[in-house]
């Protein structure tokens, strides 16, 4: 293998780039069966605009993930250039790394600094910009630093005195803390893309090594070429735009690591707006799907019974809310309110969830013929029963029988698709009743009590004193 160079431009002989996976921060021998492979790319010089040769490397740094060594070299001019990338995309959060140094060994702590981060020796009052990507330990972060600040301090001596008297304080101090005598002192590295990274340590005590994750503000996500989804997608009014993809962090419920939570507005035609929310975790495999409706509560509640004849209307629309219950007489198949959830799908596939749910809980198998694990329990007669509903229900679902569905929503919120040539008048197959709410319906929905009238009168009437 051809000599490499590692972050602080030392060669290093027949060795990967310095990558710490023993925890002992030494170089790691590159082994012919680890996968890892060396890229070797010929590329320009910018120095003496002759070929040289830049090495790439894909490694995972433990406990962070994976990133891009590359190390350029031109044997021309001697021009040497070490960086490192972060092998995947910006994350959902900042980071803020923050190490408190109290012996020498905390020196050796390995650090990834991406092109996004800057770096701040507190007690130094020392700050590195954002620049290109780095990784090394904290000895050779604060090295560079007195090194650059040494750069030109004679120039500065005669042109400029005050500052040159700063400067050599700072370095002064720089050089007393990397021969441990200024012990404690602080290092954070901040980062807004949230891929650079401290090694924590097993033993480190409270205080010692601190991470924390943030959300960017407007101005770091424009930093990063990210849109600001502050009032992005927003109208003039600051309402959502319908039909628009929104995206927005969130935790996963399964296994509580951040995920992505996807919102779209839908306009259904001669309905209303809805929203479709989806999650999925990319961790643990989690997904959900589901739809919310909104609007004011209307006085009364509907009724919607449609006659399933062919493959044409199992491919209708329907939107079921969380308060609708759905029926199906000739199938002998009955979903109370909120089983569920809210769902914007066909019918098909609003028949195809209920058989997967239902065949889960009561076979634990395949509901489409693969091995089924019923019972002991179950009776002959109670098993031939449902032998015959998931067959009649397969059948509806494949469009060779015909059924009814019903859909009762007391607060008027789902909707089938209309196959009517004219949208203004009613489908030959489907009736729309509207109906008065009963008190059950009311009281579990929370109506029975609701005031929107006159409801701050009634308040002072309540709290006035009785004579």
């Amino acid at each position: 293998m051809s000599d490499l160079f590692n972050p602080i431009g030392e060669k290093v002989e027949k060795v990967a780039p310095v990558v710490d996976t023993n925890g002992t921060n030494e170089a790691v021998p590159e082994a012919e069966d680890d996968g890892k492979v060396v890229e070797e790319i010929e590329s320009l010089c910018m120095n003496c605009h002759k070929n040289g040769m830049t090495r790439i490397l894909l490694t995972r740094i433990p406990y962070f993930r994976e990133v891009i060594l590359m190390s350029f070299n031109c044997d021309h001019c001697g021009l040497q250039n070490n960086e490192i990338q972060s092998a995947g995309t910006f994350q959902l959060k900042g980071a803020h790394y923050e190490l408190r140094l109290t012996s020498m060994g905390d020196f050796e702590r390995q650090v990834v600094k991406s092109d996004t981060a800057t770096v701040k020796f507190l007690e130094l009052d020392v700050e590195v910009p954002a620049g290109r990507g780095q990784l090394t330990n904290i000895e050779g972060l604060l090295s560079t630093i007195v090194d650059d600040l040494q750069v030109g301090q004679e120039a500065r001596k005669e042109q400029s005195p005050e500052a040159y008297a700063k400067i050599e304080e700072i370095i002064s101090k720089g050089k007393k803390m990397l021969a441990g005598e200024a012990f404690p002192f602080r290092v954070t590295v901040d980062d807004p893309a949230g891929n650079s990274f401290i090694t924590p340590d097993m033993r480190d005590g409270v205080g010692k090594w601190e991470k924390r994750e943030y959300l960017r503000t407007p101005e770091q996500n424009e930093a990063l070429g990210l849109a600001d989804t502050t009032n992005e997608g927003l109208d003039e009014d600051g309402n959502i735009i319908p039909e628009q993809v929104y995206e927005f962090p969130a935790s996963c419920p399964g296994c509580m690591h951040p995920c992505t939570t996807n919102m779209q507005m839908v306009d259904i035609p001669h309905f209303r707006q809805v929203i479709i929310m989806s999650t999925s975790c990319q961790d643990c495999g989690y997904k959900s799907n589901d739809v919310k409706t909104g609007g004011e509560i209307p006085e009364k509640g509907v009724k919607t019974t449609l006659q399933v004849k062919n493959a044409v209307d199992l491919a209708r629309d329907i939107l079921k809310s969380e308060s609708c219950a759905l029926e199906c007489p000739e199938l002998t198949l009955s979903v109370n309110p909120g089983t569920l959830g809210g769902r914007f799908t066909t019918v098909e596939g609003l028949l195809t969830q209920v058989r997967d749910d239902l065949h889960n809980q009561i076979f634990q198998g395949d509901a489409n013929g693969g091995s089924e694990k019923r019972g002991d329990s179950f009776a002959a007669e109670e098993q031939g029963r449902w032998d015959k509903f998931f067959a009649d229900l397969k059948k509806a679902i494949k469009g060779e029988r015909e059924f009814t569905i019903i859909l009762t929503d007391p607060l008027a919120m789902s909707y089938v698709q209309s196959l009517a040539d004219d949208p203004t008048k009613p489908d030959d197959q489907m009736i729309i009743e509207e109906y008065t709410r009963t008190a059950e319906e009311e009281e579990e929905l929370g109506l029975a009590d609701m005031k929107t009238e006159n409801y701050a009168a009634d308040a002072e009437t309540k709290e006035a004193p009785s004579s």
